[in-house]
């Protein structure tokens, strides 16, 4: 059985520190939305807030989901908890969510009954939010673009907008003096991360049911291992992921010298050119191969229990 392996240490420290600048940020952010909030009694701004609540708690999980996934494999857990951050991920987006759906519920609330809400305020913790976000949204930007970071990174972006939506709704109210300015506010940020939410959600389900990654055609790895000189038949073919950036693959690759045109058809130059092409092709730095002579797949394949029947240990 053969193996090969890729590590992303490097970028897992680079994603904690990026990470642990963000949440110093927002925390910030927080405090000052929060007593923004009370003073004004503004629904947009108590929105955004929301949000902010939840990056705080977004970005910490994050930050404890990157360092337990660099943690090294056990006995107990041969994986390691890579997983971590894919939990993390799907952990903020629920969050994000939940408070998504509250907003637009009381949002509609509001419009039978809109409430006075203080332009000048709302312009003043507007922009202090709106600064606060989008300097923690440029230092995750800059980070790996892992599934985790991008999850962290959907609530800062959230939070972004719902600042600018803030400001929007402040202009209308000082200029206008019109009443439902806040309300609409808080539906537009609600309409613009609702579908990204729940695309972040199908994204992290899709790894957790061991879902082929994105951008790798099952299919074609089949057929590429199929052409490795000396492999004669594929089976018991898996592709998944620990996390979106450890694509993994195993196989049985049965072996037969007929009509094998290279000098090496033995096991170890059939698991070498299998192994170099998967890398090459479709980047699975990790792959599982195991090597069967002709004969013992047909064994294999007898022995198999019938549909639904489960062999006794």
């Amino acid at each position: 059985m053969g193996h090969g392996h890729g590590h992303g240490g490097h970028a897992g420290r680079d994603d904690r520190r990026r990470l642990g600048l963000a949440l110093g940020v927002t925390a910030v952010v927080l405090v000052v939305g929060a007593v923004g909030a009370v003073l004004t009694g503004s629904l947009a701004l108590l929105a955004d807030l929301g949000h902010v609540g939840t990056d705080v708690v977004a970005l910490g999980t994050a930050l404890v989901a990157s360092a337990l996934a660099v943690r090294p494999p056990s006995r107990r857990r041969t994986f390691g908890l890579g997983r971590a951050e894919v939990l993390g991920a799907g952990l903020n987006a629920v969050l994000l969510l939940g408070v998504t759906v509250w907003v637009a519920v009381e949002a509609v609330e509001r419009l039978a009954a809109p409430t006075a809400v203080p332009g000048g305020g709302l312009l003043l913790y507007g922009v202090v939010g709106l600064v606060g976000n989008v300097l923690a949204l440029a230092v995750l930007q800059r980070g790996s673009g892992g599934m985790n970071v991008r999850g962290a990174a959907l609530h800062v972006l959230g939070d972004a907008l719902g600042s600018v939506a803030v400001l929007a709704a402040a202009v209308v109210t000082l200029t206008t003096g019109w009443a439902y300015a806040d309300t609409v506010a808080s539906l537009v940020i609600v309409a613009i991360l609702l579908p990204r939410t729940v695309a972040l959600l199908r994204e992290t389900g899709h790894v957790l049911l061991e879902g082929a990654p994105a951008g790798i055609d099952v299919d074609d790895v089949h057929t590429t291992l199929l052409d490795v000189d000396g492999v004669a038949e594929v089976h018991d073919l898996h592709v998944w992921a620990i996390n979106d950036r450890s694509p993994a693959v195993s196989a049985h690759l049965v072996i037969s010298d007929a009509g094998c045109a290279t000098a090496d058809c033995g096991p170890h130059g059939v698991l070498d050119r299998a192994t170099h092409l998967l890398r090459e092709r479709f980047g699975l730095e990790h792959s599982t191969l195991q090597i069967e002579a002709l004969e013992h797949a047909d064994h294999e394949r007898a022995c198999d229990p019938p549909a639904g029947v489960v062999r006794r240990r």
